[in-house]
């Protein structure tokens, strides 16, 4: 299977490595208890309560495995200072015709948060962003359209 690089601030990286350290220490440990307790509880039969416990361990180590492959291909994406054109960790001001005004910030997408503002690379809008400069306009589609916007500042 061909491995993917996983593009990523160093900030997003300690929040990965932080993630894997819970699950691993915490959270595996506790649920190795809840499974323990719930068989010893039970007997032979399996109750409701092991095979929830059972199906948070298949969600836990999947994710664990998930975050291990990212921190494996992890490459740290370079603070840019081209303050002209749109590359992987710029943070982008945009307007659209309406006056509206949208900023973000574009990331790989193990980083991904559009609550804060932190667009994929890989996003049809992080995409279509990508290489462009202050003052192009572009044109996204969208779920709700087509929309225009227009680059005004890259930092």
């Amino acid at each position: 299977m061909a491995t993917r690089d996983v593009p990523v601030t160093k900030e997003g990286l300690a929040k990965i490595e932080s993630e894997l350290s819970e699950l691993v220490n915490v959270r595996r440990p506790e649920l190795a208890q809840r499974l323990h307790d719930s068989k010893e509880l039970a007997g032979p039969q399996n109750t409701p309560e092991y095979e929830d416990a059972r199906t948070d361990q298949a969600f836990i180590e999947g994710r664990i495995l998930e975050l291990e492959n990212m921190i494996e291909n992890a490459v740290i994406i370079k603070e840019t200072h081209d303050h002209r054109k749109v590359s992987l960790g710029s943070t982008v001001k945009l307007k659209n015709h309406e006056g509206k005004t949208a900023v973000y910030t574009i990331v790989g997408v193990a980083e991904t948060d559009l609550k804060a503002g932190k667009i994929s690379n890989e996003s049809p809008m992080g995409g279509a962003l990508l290489g462009r400069t202050v003052g192009e306009e572009l044109e996204v589609e969208a779920p709700a359209g087509t929309l225009t916007w227009k680059i005004v500042s890259v930092d």
